[in-house]
């Protein structure tokens, strides 16, 4: 068998799991460069049994999967993947398995940018090598109002985040209920209330057809001239175009952002040139301890696939299915 890990963007997995626990003949190739072109993707992956995507860097559609007809297993990082079709792989008798992750590297970026952001830590850097000593003056986040999109688990923990450091914390999504946020917390607001009084608002939800640019151009008018924006979650969630309007405007003082419509974002894109904006390449899950899981989860995989009993499996269906492509 063969097996494609692919967007190994660090060139670290080789080192961050052991391989060797793999099946006996099982040949393992390591993919550094991203590809987004189908037709280079599909040349790339026909002769693999068994791919291993990282989270969203490589969607595999339905055009995909069906060009790659010797694919028995997919697996993603973590337990779900917007960017894979579940359905056409089962229809397609591909088993999609999951892994599970490591440490809070999304809860800790998410803070990491908020700082950074609103004590100009990056520009800081670059103007004091440059020989300019001292040149922004930052903002306190005591006594500010953190407002936050969602209080799943990653909410949750930058909430309790936000009050050790003395913040007022506002919270809404759409299914969220009072005793919710009184759980984490957190006043539950209506959404105009959300955007009008956040200093700092924070996004932290699934992306899905209710969620898609639920962040558009009458929710971001609603900001003050002085909050910021922060999303680790997923780039559509937010109206792309809009922010750079606001952005290019002015109309706030800025936005921390780790996930964009189209990863890797391109080099001309106009986000690059707003001087409001810190840019991260989706790293919020990057972390060695994420990682290691990550991988290990990989070789568990591929080990209970062939073993016949396949775990954390995201289409159970498939393995049911007159098209499954079984492990032997």
């Amino acid at each position: 068998m063969k097996l494609a890990v692919l967007d190994d963007y660090q060139g670290t997995a080789r080192e961050l799991t052991d391989w060797s626990r793999l099946p006996a003949g099982t040949d393992v190739e390591f993919f550094q460069d991203h590809i987004a072109d189908e037709d280079k993707l599909v040349e790339r992956l026909k002769d693999f049994d068994l791919v291993m995507g990282m989270r969203e860097r490589t969607p595999f559609t339905r055009s995909i999967l069906s060009r790659l007809p010797k694919l028995r297993l997919l697996i993603t990082t973590g337990r779900r993947n917007a960017s894979f079709d579940i359905e056409a792989a089962t229809e397609m008798g591909v088993t999609v398995c999951g892994t599970d992750g490591g440490g809070e590297g999304p809860t800790e970026l998410t803070w990491g940018l908020i700082l950074a952001m609103l004590r100009h830590i990056p520009e800081e850097d670059q103007r004091s090598r440059a020989g300019s000593w001292g040149t922004t003056v930052g903002t306190n986040l005591k006594g500010k109002t953190l407002g936050l999109m969602g209080l799943g688990h990653i909410g949750s923990l930058v909430a309790r985040v936000g009050k050790a450091f003395d913040m007022n914390i506002i919270a809404w999504s759409q299914n969220m209920t009072a005793e919710r946020a009184r759980e984490c917390e957190a006043m539950l607001v209506d959404k105009e209330t959300l955007f009008k009084e956040s200093d700092i608002l924070s996004v932290h939800l699934v992306l899905s057809d209710r969620t898609r640019g639920l962040v558009g151009a009458a929710e971001l008018a609603l900001m003050k001239p002085t909050a910021y924006l922060v999303n680790i979650s997923r780039g559509p969630i937010v109206d792309e175009k809009a922010l750079i309007d606001v952005l290019e405007r002015r109309a706030i003082a800025g936005a921390a952002l780790d996930t964009f419509d189209i990863e890797p974002l391109p080099l001309d894109h106009p986000l690059f040139k707003t001087p409001n904006t810190l840019i991260c390449p989706h790293l919020g899950y990057v972390t060695e301890d994420g990682y290691q899981a990550f991988y290990a989860g990989v070789v568990d995989n591929v080990r209970a696939f062939t073993s016949g009993e396949p775990v954390r499996v995201i289409n159970p269906d498939v393995l049911t299915s007159a098209q499954f492509r079984g492990y032997n």
